[in-house]
């Protein structure tokens, strides 16, 4: 099993990056004794003046072959966070790589959207592309602990 985030735009140093280098190494450490595999992240520099759609194709080509697809989008489904880990759980058991798409400023194209196993969201509001890594992250290592028996999740 992968797990890999597709992400459009790149974290320059701060707060931001350092949240999601923090969290996906927390998911990395905790991830790896319940048999999930460290995080691999793509960073997509979209073209100028190109749009969704060119940035649809340079998204589409950092994904895995066979990967599972996630997209995170306003339109998404509104998941707990129990369902999110059993959701990832369901793709380790099955042995199964997933991808989690996270588009730019104007959001993912319809067409990428169309592809998607499953869309989510993290809430009806729309989030910054830059915010919605750290909160993928940080949802990531909560499903860890999750699975994990850990106290850090409180229902």
């Amino acid at each position: 099993m992968r797990i890999d985030i597709v992400a459009a735009g790149r974290l320059k140093k701060g707060p931001e990056a350092a949240m999601v280098d923090d969290y996906l190494a927390r998911f990395a450490r905790t991830g790896r004794g319940i048999g999930l595999p460290p995080v691999g992240l793509a960073e997509i520099e979209g073209r100028r003046g190109g749009g969704m759609t060119a940035e649809a194709e340079l998204i589409a080509r950092a994904i895995p072959a066979g990967a599972a697809l996630v997209m995170l989008d306003e339109r998404g489904q509104q998941v707990t966070s129990p369902e999110f880990a059993a959701r990832l759980a369901g793709f380790r058991d099955a042995a199964r790589d997933v991808c989690f798409v996270i588009g730019g400023a104007d959001g993912l194209d319809p067409a990428l959207r169309a592809r998607a196993d499953w869309q989510i969201a993290f809430g009806s509001m729309v989030w910054p592309h830059l915010l919605v890594r750290v909160m993928l992250a940080e949802q990531l290592y909560r499903a860890a602990t999750i699975l994990a028996g850990s106290p850090y999740h409180r229902d």
